[in-house]
C-alpha cells in the first residue's frame, strides 16, 4: 500500500512537471506573439486668439463645450475697424476722382499738342500726374484691403473640432494680436506615448496595428496604428551606457489612435496591445 501511494505521488509530480513545462512554453509562445505597452494620451492644443488688437466684445462657449470646425468662437468690437474700412473706401473714391480728372486733362493737351496750344512740359506733367494718381489708387486699394482683413480678424473660428480646456478671457477684455482667449484641446488626432525595449524594436513597424485599453473596467477598446517610431534611444537611467546594461535602451513610440467617442483624454494612462503574426517578426 505504502509502495501504491509512493508511485502515485510520483505520478502526480510527472505530471505536474509536465503541465507547468506546458504553461510556461505557452505563455513563452504567447509572449513572443503579444507585446504589452504601457504609455499615456496625448492631444494636441491650441491656443485661439486675434490677429488684432481690441476689446473683447463676445465669448460664444464654456469650458467642457465640445465644437465643431468654422463655429464662430469669439469676437472683438468692430467699431473701430468698420471705421477704418469706411475711411479706406473714402480715400480709394477720392483718388478714383482726381485720376479722371488727371486723364482728361491730359487727352486735351495731347490734342493740342500738335498745334503748339500747350509746350512738352505741360504734357509731361500731365502725364505724370495722371501715373502718380494710377500708383496712389493702387495703395489706396491695397489699404481698403488690409482694413477689411483687419475687420474679419475680429472674430476667430475654431480650426478644428474639439473641445474647449479652457476659457481665458472674458467680454470687455482689451487684448493685443495673438493674446489667448480659449484653450482648444484638438479632436483628432489622439495618440498615445509610449516605449519600448531595444531588444523588442525588430518586432514592430511603421503602420502595424494596435489595440489601446484603458483602466475603465469593461471599457471600450481602441483601435490605433504606429504612426512615430523614433530614431534616438534612450536610456534608463539615461547615465547608464555600459554594454551590459544595453537592453535598458528605449525608443519613443507614437500611436495614432481612433477615437470616436472622444473618451480619451490628455494624459490618460493606457495599456498598448501590439500582436507579432509570424510572418511579420522580420518585418521590414
Amino acid at each position: 500500500m505504502k509502495r501504491l501511494f509512493t508511485i502515485v505521488i510520483f505520478l502526480f509530480c510527472i505530471l505536474g512537471a509536465v503541465g507547468l513545462s506546458y504553461y510556461l512554453f505557452s505563455e513563452s509562445k504567447r509572449d513572443e506573439r503579444e507585446i504589452f505597452l504601457y504609455g499615456n494620451v496625448d492631444v494636441r492644443q491650441v491656443d485661439i486668439g486675434f490677429r488684432v488688437a481690441g476689446q473683447v466684445e463676445e465669448l460664444v462657449f464654456e469650458e467642457g463645450d465640445f465644437i465643431t470646425k468654422g463655429a464662430l468662437m469669439t469676437q472683438l468690437d468692430k467699431t473701430p475697424y468698420n471705421s477704418q474700412v469706411q475711411l479706406a473706401i473714402a480715400n480709394v473714391e477720392s483718388i478714383k476722382v482726381n485720376l479722371r480728372n488727371a486723364e482728361i486733362l491730359l487727352n486735351r493737351r495731347q490734342k493740342l499738342i500738335a498745334s503748339g496750344g500747350v509746350s512738352q512740359e505741360d504734357l509731361d506733367d500731365a502725364l505724370a500726374n495722371r501715373d502718380a494718381l494710377v500708383a496712389n489708387l493702387a495703395a489706396a486699394e491695397a489699404q481698403l484691403q488690409v482694413a477689411k482683413d483687419n475687420l474679419s480678424y475680429t472674430q476667430a473660428f475654431a480650426p478644428t473640432d474639439g473641445t474647449i480646456l479652457t476659457r481665458i478671457r472674458e467680454p470687455g477684455s482689451v487684448l493685443q494680436p495673438s493674446e489667448p482667449v480659449y484653450t482648444l484641446s484638438v479632436a483628432s488626432p489622439v495618440w498615445v506615448r509610449a516605449y519600448i525595449e531595444e531588444p523588442r524594436l525588430g518586432l514592430i513597424y511603421y503602420g502595424m496595428s494596435a489595440e489601446i485599453i484603458t483602466d475603465t473596467k469593461g471599457g471600450a477598446v481602441y483601435k490605433g496604428k504606429i504612426g512615430f517610431i523614433s530614431p534616438v534611444a534612450e536610456f534608463t537611467p539615461k547615465t547608464v551606457e555600459t554594454a551590459s546594461l544595453r537592453t535598458d535602451l528605449v525608443y519613443r513610440l507614437r500611436i495614432y489612435v481612433d477615437n470616436p467617442d472622444h473618451f480619451l483624454k490628455q494624459g490618460m494612462p493606457v495599456t498598448v496591445k501590439l500582436v507579432v503574426e509570424k510572418n511579420q517578426r522580420n518585418h521590414k
